[in-house]
């Protein structure tokens, strides 16, 4: 596929997303549990990657999101992973997904992620923002990821789980002049980014970005996702993207999700009918979950 015909049917209807990649490797019993998170597989076990990307697509996901979240240069010379070599490792997940996609009747896409500056710290910082660098700062730590990324052509970026404003800034500015399409996610708690800036002012970054074609919400709880379609769709007026998680709760210092899950497949037709085009599920939403959203977006 390509990002043209990925656009094409954006403009079209609605797509199923893909759920949690983590999840999925975790239910086939691979350890996730050091800081590169799923990205460390892209070193030591590709195979399980593709595997739990056509899971996806077994299940009627119309994207694959990339093994890329955690996926950093920065990340990887920590494990002592030289950079030419990270860097293929990171255009690697876009092959992989394309991999999984083979065989299947159907038009497929995959969009290449693009965690932000705290999913590299590996301590929860995702889910707060705030990190004491400047807006040129991040820039220069997501753009060489972003171009590496670019030249394993994706059909799309997902700029996914950002938690605040100013670094959705910087990752507009980056993705410029790549020619991949972009969407911009941010992870919230209620009407705020995670970093407490209201949505509307947030979803305000994309809404004169050309390379930005869809803008919304990820890794949020479920009962979020409704009202933050509709201020997106009004602030933007672009096709809205949503992929809650379960409901649950990310505890960074044990590593692990507590609490129980909310989401039930059947919410998505009321989030499609309030904006949204991209619709999936997050962290802990897996195959099965999938299946009931395309089941119940006619798909």
């Amino acid at each position: 596929m390509t990002s043209d015909s990925f656009l094409r049917a954006l403009a079209d209807g609605v797509l199923v997303l893909d759920g949690g990649l983590s999840n999925q490797l975790e239910a086939a019993g691979h350890d996730l549990s050091d800081e590169l998170w799923s990205a460390r597989l892209l070193a030591e076990e590709p195979e399980a990657i593709v595997a739990a990307h056509r899971a996806y697509y077994a299940a009627g996901a119309d994207v694959a999101i990339t093994a890329s979240y955690q996926a950093t240069f920065e990340g990887f010379a920590r494990r002592g992973i030289g950079r030419e070599e990270a860097g293929e490792l990171i255009a690697s997940s876009v092959e992989l997904a394309r991999r999984a996609a083979g065989g299947f009747d159907r038009p497929l896409w995959v969009a290449a992620s693009v965690g932000p500056y705290g999913a590299m710290l590996a301590d929860g910082s995702e889910y707060r923002g705030r990190y004491g660098l400047g807006e040129a700062e991040l820039y220069a730590f997501h753009r060489p990821r972003l171009e590496v990324l670019a030249g394993a052509a994706p059909d799309a970026f997902a700029l996914e789980t950002v938690p605040d404003a100013d670094e959705a800034r910087a990752l507009v500015r980056a993705v410029r002049g790549l020619g991949v399409p972009a969407w911009l996610s941010y992870s919230v708690d209620g009407a705020s980014t995670r970093a407490g800036q209201p949505l509307e002012e947030a979803f305000a970054v994309a809404s004169e970005a050309d390379e930005v074609v869809a803008v919304g919400v990820n890794c949020c709880a479920p009962a979020d996702v409704e009202p933050a379609v509709r201020i997106a769709a009004r602030v933007t007026g672009k096709p809205v993207v949503v992929y809650p998680n379960s409901g649950e709760e990310w505890d960074a210092g044990a590593r692990a999700w507590a609490g129980r899950s909310t989401f039930a497949p059947e919410q998505v037709t009321g989030w499609r009918d309030a904006g949204a085009r991209l619709v999936g599920g997050c962290c802990r939403v897996g195959p099965g979950a999938v299946a009931g959203i395309a089941t119940a977006l006619e798909r």
